[in-house]
C-alpha cells in the first residue's frame, strides 16, 4: 500500500489496469516520449503498471498515478524506482512524466521534490537519483529545482544517461 503522499496541489495514487487509458496519454505521444526508448502500445502499458504493482509489492513504493486535486484529472506519473546495477550500484531513483498539456506548471517539481522526501523519511534512503538524457532540459531544471546535482554519467539503455544525485542530509 502507497503511503499517504499528496502536496497542495496532486494526489498520488498506486496505479491499477484501469489507468491504461490515462497512461497512454502520455506513453502514445512521441514528444512526451522522446527522450525514452519508444512510445508504447496498450499492451506495453498494461505491462508497465504491472511492473508497478510488482514494485508496490517488493520494494513498498513504485511510479504512482498524480491526479489535480482541483481537478480530479490525471496529471501523470511520480515515484520512486529501484534501479539496478547503475554503475555497479542498486539505486533509487526519482522518476516522474507529465501529460503533455501539464508541462510548465511546476507539477514535475512538487511531485519529484515529495517523492525526495519520502525516499529520506519512509525508506531511510542515504541518496536519490535521477536517470537524465542530457538533453532533456526540463527534467534536467527539475531535478536543480529539487536539489540534485550532476554526478557522472553511465551508458543505460543503449545510450548515454547523466546521473542527478542528491545525499540524505
Amino acid at each position: 500500500m502507497i503511503p499517504t503522499l499528496e502536496t497542495g496541489r496532486l494526489n498520488f495514487r498506486e496505479f491499477t489496469p484501469s489507468d491504461v487509458i490515462n497512461l497512454q496519454k502520455i506513453f502514445s505521444d512521441p514528444v512526451a516520449m522522446e527522450f525514452y526508448p519508444s512510445t508504447k502500445s496498450e499492451v506495453e502499458t498494461l505491462e508497465w503498471i504491472d511492473w508497478n504493482i510488482q514494485s508496490y509489492q517488493e520494494n513498498g513504493f513504485g511510479l504512482w498515478a498524480l491526479i489535480d486535486k482541483g481537478s480530479g484529472e490525471f496529471v501523470g506519473q511520480a515515484g520512486l524506482i529501484l534501479q539496478q546495477n547503475v554503475d555497479g550500484a542498486d539505486e533509487t531513483e526519482i522518476a516522474y512524466l507529465l501529460e503533455r498539456k501539464y508541462w510548465g506548471n511546476g507539477f514535475a517539481t512538487e511531485a519529484a521534490s515529495s517523492c525526495r522526501d519520502l525516499a529520506f523519511s519512509r525508506f531511510d534512503c542515504e541518496r536519490v537519483i535521477s536517470l537524465i538524457d542530457p538533453k532533456n532540459f526540463s527534467s534536467i531544471r527539475v531535478a536543480g529545482r529539487i536539489g540534485m546535482v550532476l554526478e557522472k554519467n553511465v551508458q543505460r539503455w543503449g545510450k548515454t544517461v547523466d546521473v542527478y544525485s542528491q545525499l540524505n542530509a
